[in-house]
């Protein structure tokens, strides 16, 4: 009795602490979107999306880092997914345990966890200054490659371990029927694991769309609207970044509208996906 009596006491203590854990980080979820939300929607106007970042005591908006940041983002999203999947399948499917296969996975991790201010100096010097592809200013171009580094091995990562939970009897599916490999991949597994790869370029995008420090060394920013990606970008980081800073209440105000605005736009894109995801898996 004295057996049972500690195992049920083990076992509360155990799921009360693992509760605890969830409402403290529920707690903190709260908290984070209630400040944002206090701070942030009385910024919210049509200003906001039709003008564009003031100087101080004049009226003004977000409209050139908006659409800088969905330039900047949308770009990189689109490299990241494509050279993410396609070297995570190839980690999976093809040359996973081969010693090239080992050294891309460890520089891979070692990418997961680099600074992204370290990813943004090195991308100045490619493509700013430094090297004979480089531009010789700041550009879009550059913050976009920047944010590319940052959510490519998150995609590739996510990308390997999806590939490698789905079973062994729908590869041999595909080989029994005819299929060469490329197609058995394509058709089958990607298919089977489409709501993971959903996933990964998910993450991928929330891990960079508040992304600061790589943009300051890259597109810098642009008090005036431009969409040429081969000139300085703004973008909602950097706004946020130097109006967090200033002791002006007015720039204030938009700095947390900014970053409402960004919590908004991770929010939507997450359910959007998941939702996909589910019609994706009820299909199947």
């Amino acid at each position: 009795m004295d057996r049972a009596l500690r195992r049920k006491l083990a076992n509360y203590v155990f799921i009360g602490l693992c509760l605890l854990g969830t409402g403290i980080a529920l707690l903190s979820l709260a908290l984070i979107l209630w400040s944002l939300f206090t701070q942030g929607f009385g910024g919210l106007n049509l200003h906001l999306f039709t003008m564009d970042t003031p100087a101080a005591g004049s009226e003004g908006g977000l409209r050139n880092a908006i659409v800088g940041s969905v330039l900047m983002c949308g770009v990189a999203m689109i490299i990241a997914i494509v050279v993410g999947i396609l070297a995570g399948t190839w980690l999976a499917e093809i040359g996973g345990d081969t010693p090239y296969g080992h050294a891309v996975r460890f520089l891979n991790d070692v990418l997961l966890s680099a600074p992204s201010i370290l990813i943004g100096v090195f991308v100045a010097q490619i493509l700013v200054t430094g090297s004979p592809f480089a531009l010789g200013h700041f550009s879009g171009w550059a913050g976009a490659v920047a944010l590319a580094i940052l959510a490519t091995p998150i995609v590739t990562r996510t990308t390997e371990d999806i590939l490698n939970l789905q079973p062994n009897a729908l590869r041999e599916a595909g080989m029994a029927l005819g299929a060469s490999q490329f197609t058995t991949i394509r058709t089958i597994i990607w298919k089977a694991a489409g709501a993971g790869l959903l996933t990964g370029g998910l993450l991928g995008f929330a891990r960079i769309s508040g992304e600061t420090a790589p943009l300051l060394f890259t597109a810098l920013g642009n008090q005036f609207f431009n969409a040429d990606m081969g000139q300085a970008m703004e973008s909602l980081p950097h706004v946020m970044y130097n109006f967090a800073l200033t002791p002006y209440e007015d720039l204030n105000k938009l700095a947390w509208a900014a970053a409402l605005l960004v919590a908004l736009a991770v929010l939507g894109v997450n359910i959007l996906g998941r939702w996909l995801g589910r019609d994706k898996n009820a299909g199947h």
